[in-house]
């Protein structure tokens, strides 16, 4: 991972065009490719990135003085970060992380859903728990009943971040062209309105999962929307 600290402005071409005025932010770039901007709050979210895949240019100091770094993915959609001082520059390898572990209710819910796919729908089978990916496991590997690969992400409580996780693990999982095209589904106890609509937004679909159910407490059904 490279950490840059500069004072910088920062455009977004694209699908529509956004602009940061000059201010000091930290840049990101990870070793998946992924360029991102942040400010000193917001947590976790950035102010503006570029998924990968993408690629960099870094051009050379100007007249200026400003250094200017074009991003572009495969649409030709390009963050242009002006940075007029560069205030901190350096990288570190973090390796291989080994992933995030699921609580034990989570982790149930992959086991009771891995053996029972029909509750996803008539017909669907399992490929593989835990399926890695270069960035981490997919909670659920399996195919529908048309023979359609789909990726399945469980969470307890279903928010934001889960979606946007799953949303990277289709984006390399589709360039594989073993398992393209690849659907997802984002699967929780509770899903949150924000993370639905971001889900649906994307195309993947919701599904509330009932953990007695799953365990044949009470009614075997699972609520697809």
């Amino acid at each position: 991972m490279r950490l840059v600290i500069a004072r910088c402005s920062v455009d977004y071409a694209g699908r529509l065009t956004a602009h940061l005025a000059s201010a000091p932010r930290l840049i990101l770039v990870k070793a998946d490719g992924s360029v991102s901007i942040h400010a000193d709050d917001r947590a976790y979210k950035p102010l503006n990135w570029m998924s990968p895949p993408c690629t960099l240019k870094e051009g050379e100091a100007g007249e200026d003085g400003k250094v200017v770094w074009t991003v572009e993915n495969k649409a030709g959609e390009k963050l242009i970060i002006s940075m007029e001082e560069v205030l901190h520059d350096s990288s570190h390898e973090l390796g291989i992380d080994p992933g995030l572990v699921k609580d034990g209710v989570e982790a149930h819910l992959q086991e009771l859903l891995a053996d029972r796919m029909d509750t996803l729908g008539e017909g669907w089978t399992l490929i593989r728990r835990e399926y890695m990916t270069a960035i981490g496991p997919v909670d659920i590997l399996g195919r529908d009943a048309a023979g359609a690969t789909v990726a399945v992400e469980i969470k307890r409580r279903g928010e934001i971040d889960g979606v946007e996780q799953l949303t990277r693990y289709l984006d390399l999982l589709n360039r594989d062209p073993h398992l393209a095209p690849v659907q997802g589904v984002f699967a929780a106890q509770e899903i949150k309105p924000q993370a639905r609509v971001l889900a649906e937004d994307r195309g993947i679909r919701c599904a509330v999962l009932d953990y007695d159910a799953l365990r044949g407490i009470e009614d075997d059904k699972l609520r697809l929307f």
